[in-house]
């Protein structure tokens, strides 16, 4: 009977004993008693749901082209986020040509070092797409890649960002934010590399914006995985990427707690039973602000003057948590509109990309 189960599972994973049980005209307590006696074969999640043991999930990217971290999400969402399945691990494959943008190339190593966290195994091929892997070496990846993810075919044995640090201002290096000890010189470097691109009428606002992310990085992620920022200028398009993610407990499992204390009509406005709620939340966050987990006065606001500075900007802001993803669009100075993303594939933490376009 293992082998109808399993193939059983592997049409219908997530499903509830008693389910089977009554697929298979058994009774639940036999049922159960195969399956946890087959711990190698199923495995159960937290809301008690069977699933076949996967091996290893397999995500591939895109071939021939530019992936950013909608693509990226994609190619995740058509297999499931590792961190949801039973599978002892996951492997993210570069086919040939494959260019990675700053935004997913900062999931993928949050995403990496969270399944090591976790005890689950994760690798990186990059046996067809080596000039993505100089790259990564050159962006500083490698530098903040857990030891234990596996770099095929090889992990460059020198750090290309310790060689060329600051030597491009089209490019900063990955930066480790450490809520323990944050290395305050992050923001100058990357506001300092912005106004290099973009121009000198952007520093007060480009370090506004970037001091006030940098911040809640320590203040509110809670995690024991150091977060990272960086910033890329890509000079074809004369687009600039500034990307800050952490593998924290996000803006909403850091607000939703205090919301019945603190913002008891905020929270009536709200419906947690839809997957709405998250994205309405960070919404409302960035336009109105003033909503903090802190008691202290004056906070809340940092995602708010992030806000202004976008608007300022013309910038698209993404902002990616465990499960969903909130896009707020800039224009002419003024909010122009925004979208979401539910029920996407776990990733921690909260994960923010400004994209903003320059003069040439």
């Amino acid at each position: 009977m293992i082998a109808e189960v399993e193939r059983y599972l592997r049409e219908n994973p997530g499903t509830k004993a008693k389910d089977i049980a009554k697929h298979f005209g058994v009774n639940k307590r036999e049922l159960n008693s195969l399956l946890y006696r087959n711990a190698d074969r199923f495995a159960q999640d937290s809301d008690h749901r069977w699933s076949v043991v996967v091996e290893k999930l397999t995500v591939f990217l895109k071939r021939e082209g530019w992936v950013d971290s909608a693509s990226f999400e994609d190619a995740l969402a058509a297999v499931g986020s590792p961190l949801d399945s039973a599978c002892s691990g996951a492997e993210f494959v570069l086919p040939k040509g494959c260019k990675i943008m700053i935004d997913a190339a900062a999931r993928i190593l949050a995403l990496c070092n969270q399944l090591v966290m976790v005890g689950k195994t994760a690798s990186i091929d990059f046996s067809a797409c080596k000039a993505t892997l100089t790259y990564f070496n050159r962006l500083g990846f490698f530098d903040h890649l857990a030891g234990a993810v596996d770099v095929i075919p090889e992990r460059p044995s020198r750090s290309g960002a310790a060689i060329y640090r600051g030597n491009n201002d089209g490019v900063v290096e990955l930066a480790s934010i450490d809520p323990r000890v944050p290395d305050e010189s992050i923001p100058k470097r990357l506001k300092n590399s912005l106004v290099s691109c973009a121009g000198e009428r952007y520093s007060q606002s480009a370090f506004t914006f970037i001091s006030e992310l940098f911040g809640n990085v320590g203040d509110h992620s809670k995690s024991d995985i150091p977060g990272f920022a960086g910033l890329q200028y890509y000079r074809k398009g004369g687009k600039i990427q500034t990307v800050i993610s952490d593998s924290g407990i996000g803006i909403v499992g850091s607000l939703e707690p205090v919301l019945e204390r603190r913002y008891p009509e905020l929270l009536q406005q709200l419906d947690f039973s839809k997957s709405t709620a998250g994205p309405e939340l960070v919404l409302h966050v960035i336009k109105q602000g003033r909503v903090s987990s802190s008691d202290e006065d004056g906070r809340g606001l940092g995602l708010k003057r992030s806000g202004e500075v976008a608007a300022a900007f013309d910038a698209t802001v993404t902002v990616r948590q465990k499960n969903f993803e909130l896009t707020v669009v800039y224009s002419d100075g003024q909010f122009s509109r925004s979208s979401h993303r539910v029920d996407m594939p776990t990733i921690l933490g909260t994960h923010i990309c400004f994209d903003f376009l320059i003069d040439s």
